[in-house]
């Protein structure tokens, strides 16, 4: 079972993660909206600090080709896309791409499904970010294939042991879920704990 962190946003917290059995991190880019956004040149600064073998993800809402452009020039190994992308944003495209479902957008995975540089799917709750659940019947039953099937959206310590044992997903995403009871930062201890609670039941 995978384990994605997202919402990075300090060298501080890619230590933390460093020490932790994590498969992938991400940083939101760009979305000024959200308070985990940082600069390019900060994600840099963090993805150089993580270990080798954590995937460092740019996660973004419907990106700009110059966007695109940016973050292929910094050392990520992931896009996760959220919101819409665009043909022109696909064909340069050329790190693998993670498309983020929201709620309100699960009608358009069979058009993703078929692209080949699409190599998983986050579903995600309504508004990314928010740290609230979503009905999980609404993916349970959709096909596997040989793509990541990752699992976000309100995870925290409490709720994802019985999400992976309901939606069998390849993978978890969690963020607001193993931040500081003040909404600030990344909490060490909660990582620690959602991490050896997932990893009870890999």
């Amino acid at each position: 079972m995978m384990i994605k962190i997202c919402g990075i946003t300090d060298v501080s917290e890619a230590e933390i993660l460093n020490k932790c059995e994590v498969d992938f991190v991400g940083m939101v880019l760009y979305f000024p909206k959200s308070k985990r956004n940082i600069t390019v040149e900060k994600a840099k600064e963090i993805a150089n600090v993580l270990r080798e073998d954590i995937k460092k993800v740019a996660v973004v809402v419907s990106p700009t080709v110059e966007q695109i452009e940016e973050i292929q020039k910094a050392p990520f190994d992931y896009i996760q896309i959220h919101g819409e992308m665009r043909a022109q944003v696909l064909d340069i495209i050329s790190l693998p791409v993670l498309k983020a479902f929201n709620v309100s957008d699960m009608g358009r995975y069979e058009e993703y499904h078929k692209n080949d540089k699409i190599k998983g799917y986050v579903f995600d709750a309504a508004e990314a970010g928010s740290g609230k659940c979503f009905d999980w019947s609404l993916v349970k039953d959709i096909p596997r294939d040989e793509k990541l099937f990752i699992l976000a959206g309100g995870l925290n310590l409490d709720n994802v042991s019985e999400a992976i044992k309901y939606v069998k997903p390849d993978g978890v995403d969690v963020s607001s879920g193993v931040e500081n009871d003040n909404g600030k930062g990344k909490n060490e201890d909660k990582i620690i704990k959602f991490v050896n609670a997932v990893k009870v039941l890999a």
